[in-house]
This record gives C-alpha cells, structure tokens and sequence, in this order.
C-alpha cells in the first residue's frame, strides 16, 4: 500500500509553504495540509483573522491546530521508501540571488554562469558542462545577473571585442562597421592588461594599509600615554578639589550666618515700622471720627465753640524712611558667590571680605535694571551661529545663521548631536552673561528658544519647550505662547516676524520680546540657570508654505 502512495505526485506531499516534505502534518478546517511550524508561522503574521494561504478561506477564531496522526503515519512511510524532500529552503534563489535558467518552477541558486551560453546554472543542470566535452572551452564565472549586458545592443551578438579608441566593448560586427579602423583588441588581452594595471593599484593600496597600520600603532601609543597622564591628572585634580571644596563649604557657613544676621536685622527694622504705621492710623481714625461728629452738628454755635479744639494734622515722620524695595533682596549676594566659579582661588584668599560686605549692603545695592530701549539691548548685542551638527536633515543651513525648512532631506554626516525628530537646530555659542539677539522669521510656524547643551536629540521631549531643559516661544497661525516643560502659557499681545531675546544668566532673567518700532515685552522667566545656554529654533510648515529664520547681525 505504501508502494502506491510512492507512485502519486510529489508535490501532493509537500507544505505549499516551506515546499518541503510535511513535518508534523496538521489539516485546518478547510482540509489543506501543512507543517504545523509553517502554519504557525504564517497567521501569527495576520492580526485577527486567520486564513488558508491556498484557497484564502478564512477562519474566526484562530483554529487550535492538532496533529494529523494517520497523515503523519503516511509521510513516515513515504519517506522509507525514497521519497526525496525538497532542497533546503537557503538553496532556493532570493531576490538578491542569481537563478539558474533551466531550472523548471521554482528556480534554484545558480553556481555559474557562462560567458559562452549566457546562461546560469544550479549544481545539478552546471554538469554536462564539467562532463561534456563540447563544453570544455566554454568559460564560467561567478553567478552573475547581468550576462546579457554582453550582448551588442545593435547587432544582438556576443560582445568580445574591445575597441581601444571608443573604450568600450563591442562585437564582430561592430568591429567592421561603425568602429571600422579603430584600434581594437579582444575583450580578453584588454582584460590582462588592466589586470596588471588593477595588481599594481592593489599593491599600492596594500602599501598605504601597512603604512596606515603603522601610524595607528603609533597613534595607539600616544592614546595610552594620554590616558595614563589623564588618570594622574585626574587623581591630582580630586585631590585639589577635595580641599576647595572643605574651604567652600566653611565660607558657604559664614555666608548663610552673615545673610540670616542680616535677615533678622532688617526684618525687625520693617516691623518697627510697620506698627508705628499701624498706631498712627489708630490716631487718625480716632480723629477722622471726631471731625465727622462735629460736621454733623447742625448748631453753628456749637460746631464753632467745638472746632478750635481740634489740632491740626500734623505730616507724617515715617512715609521718608520707607524704602519699598524688589524682592529679590540679596541678588547681589548670589551673583557674588557665582563668581567663585571663575575666581576661585582668588576670592577665597584675596576677597574673602566680599561677600560680607554684599550682605551688609542689601538695602543700598540694587541689581542692574534689565534695558528698557532697543538701542540699550543693542548693547549686550552677540553675534549667532549655527551649528550644523545639531541640525535636522530637512534644514538646510547658510551663511552660518540662516536656516530654512526643505522637502528633501539634506546630505549631513551621522553625528550624536543631531535633532531627528523635530525639525530644530541650535547654536554653536554657549550663551553666559547678559547677551542679546534677534531672530527674524517668515512662514506658518516657529519656536524660537534657548536650551541646555544636554537636551535630547530624539524623542517627543526633544522639542523645544517640552522639558526641563529649554524655553521657548511659539508662534501658529491661531495663537502664540510661551512653553516650558509642557505647560503652555498664552500670549495676547501683537507678534512683528521679528523676535529679540535678552539673556541674564547670572540673574536667571530670560525675555522674549516683539521687536518693531518699539520693543514689546511677550514673555518674561526668572529662574535659576544651571548650566551655559544654546539659542535655538524649530520650524514647521503647516500648510506647505516657506518656513524659515534668520538670527540677525546687529550693529
């Protein structure tokens, strides 16, 4: 019985999926068979609903599958009695792989391709040219894709001529036609020559390797050298730091004493005041009240014989000696100790009195007042370029400060620092001190912002305003605010295309304002500023128009 099954067609007993012989034989409700890890396979691929990858019937819910135990006894006999399995899966030819051209269905991976038939070939049908005498001149090479690339486009005959004069390859004919009288020789001797020109090519590029290899060395040495010095330098360094650090914190002690004296003096000075004000309107109210008890005396007699006797209001003694001062008491004092970061050594054994002397003249130092006019800002004026590195691949960058949003992505070269998410790019310039710039715009949509060189580069909280580590304003058609860490602060007023920043980062001061023929304030942020600021700016074309910005040259 099982000498019948052998006489049946083959591919009765192969999966239509791995086109081998069944493994594990599973029947689905349709009744086509399958190995059960190809089954498995293919509708783990397919969502929801399950089909049969012959007749496309579909299946709701995913059938359990159970192997087929009489199909599975079958295939065992089969296969006692020579029934040949499929080639392995990796013999069959990909799209990527050359196929042999005799092969029937599904082709197999060709071995080698003749120059003589241009054809390919598998293992099997390549034999009668190993075997055959009639094929022993024919020349073989590598599988190749493109062996009709050897036949004359004009003259559909075998290319093995090369004219020297045209560099290119040509047939018989074309040697007695069209390239009659050029130098030509066979495809083969030009081939042996530039085979020795490409064997020196090669040498030299062996030479350059060995050459390369040898500075590598060297470089490696001077690497490690770096590396050593580094760690004793480092070693030094935390040794050095270990002691400025013991120094900052007993003068970090003193500061907070000095501040806290300070603090208790000028508060019990503000409440003297305060209740010497709060008596004096006890007296005033007394008095305001007796004033309005006399008006309401109807009899002129008594209202005169009562109104001599009221003293006149004398001027109040304390309205000079209060001072409303900002809030922001002893600014002085902070940016006092920000110049230890530059001047370490210096203040701690130079000035040390410095501190002190700002903490007992809080009521008298006032911080500088940000500028008020565009000719004051113009002051603090700072030139900006961008840095390329940083920038999304469809802005595309010139003249070092002008960008601009394009369609097709720009050729720039892999680098960390690169934004791929947002369509954003920042500055070269870490931004200290006070500075001042000016961003011109055009276009549907901008974010002008400064941010910390540590922001990410990819993710949603790569955009600016959406962290902890950038500012910015936005601008669409419909509204414009102000963002910081997702939240959205609205801004009414008139927005001009041009936008000037001023920076205090040593007071924590960043505004943002509408520049035009006056400065407009938009926004305003006091905070405390950790690390060196980039400007930056993100655009967007929302409606498929010209979006780009400009920072501005200022004189």
């Amino acid at each position: 019985m099982a000498q019948k099954g052998v006489n049946l067609d083959q591919e009765t007993f192969r999966c239509s999926i791995c086109l081998d012989l069944l493994k594990d034989p599973v029947t689905i409700p349709c009744g086509h068979s399958y190995c059960m890890k190809c089954i498995q396979g293919f509708w783990d691929g397919q969502g929801n609903i399950y089909s049969c990858p012959q007749c496309r019937k579909t299946f709701t819910p995913r059938p359990v599958l159970v192997k087929n135990v009489m199909f599975a006894a079958l295939m065992e006999q089969l296969a006692k009695t020579g029934l040949q399995a499929a080639p392995a899966d990796h013999c069959y030819a990909g799209p990527e792989d050359v196929s042999c051209d005799v092969c029937s269905g599904r082709k197999l991976k060709a071995i080698k391709s003749c120059l003589f038939c241009l054809a390919s070939y598998c293992e099997k049908h390549l034999q009668p040219h190993l075997d055959e005498a009639a094929f022993k001149k024919h020349k073989l090479v590598e599988p190749s894709k493109n062996l009709q690339e050897n036949i004359c486009s004009i003259h559909d005959e075998v290319m093995k001529m090369f004219c020297r004069t045209d560099q290119k390859c040509i047939c018989y004919l074309c040697s007695v036609d069209e390239h009659e009288g050029h130098k030509i020789v066979s495809a083969a001797a030009e081939r042996t020559e530039r085979q020795r020109d490409l064997e020196e090519s090669q040498q030299q590029i062996q030479q350059r390797i060995q050459d390369r290899k040898k500075e590598v060395k060297q470089l490696q040495r001077e690497l490690e050298a770096i590396n050593h010095s580094a760690d004793q330098t480092v070693k030094g360094s935390e040794k050095i730091f270990t002691q400025m650090i013991n120094l900052i914190q007993k003068r970090s002690c003193d500061v907070k004493q000095q501040i806290r004296f300070q603090q208790l003096t000028e508060v019990s000075r503000v409440k003297d005041l305060q209740q010497q004000l709060e008596q004096e309107i006890t007296e005033l109210k007394r008095k305001d009240a007796e004033l309005k008890l006399l008006s309401l005396t109807e009899d002129p007699s008594q209202f005169l014989l009562h109104y001599p006797s009221l003293p006149p209001l004398s001027e109040s003694t304390h309205s000079s000696s209060i001072n409303v001062r900002p809030l922001r008491y002893f600014e002085d004092v902070t940016a006092a100790v920000s110049e230890l970061t530059d001047k370490l050594q210096e203040l701690l054994s130079e000035k040390q009195t410095n501190i002190s002397v700002k903490v007992t003249r809080v009521d008298v130092s006032m911080p500088e007042p940000e500028p008020k006019t565009r000719a004051d800002f113009l002051k603090y004026s700072c030139q900006i370029t961008l840095d390329p590195n940083t920038a999304h691949r469809r802005l595309l960058l010139s003249e070092n400060r002008k960008v601009k949003v394009m369609e097709q992505l720009q050729s720039y070269s892999d680098h960390p620092d690169r934004f791929t998410d947002y369509i954003q790019v920042l500055s070269r310039e870490s931004l200290t001190g006070r500075c001042y710039w000016e961003v011109e715009w055009r276009g549907d949509y901008i974010c002008v912002a400064v941010a910390y060189k540590n922001i990410r580069r990819f993710g949603h909280e790569s955009k600016f305003g959406f962290n902890d580590k950038s500012w910015a304003i936005e601008w669409y058609p419909n509204k414009f605010l102000f963002r910081y860490n997702r939240i959205e602060t609205l801004i009414s007023a008139r927005v001009s295309s041009r936008i000037g920043v001023y920076l205090d980062h040593r007071a924590g001061v960043l505004s943002f304002y509408s520049v035009s023929k006056r400065m407009t304030l938009l926004h305003r942020v006091q905070t405390t500023f950790t690390q060196p600021l980039h400007a930056g700016v993100t655009l967007g074309s929302l409606f498929l128009s010209v979006v780009s910005a400009e920072f501005c040259e200022l004189k």
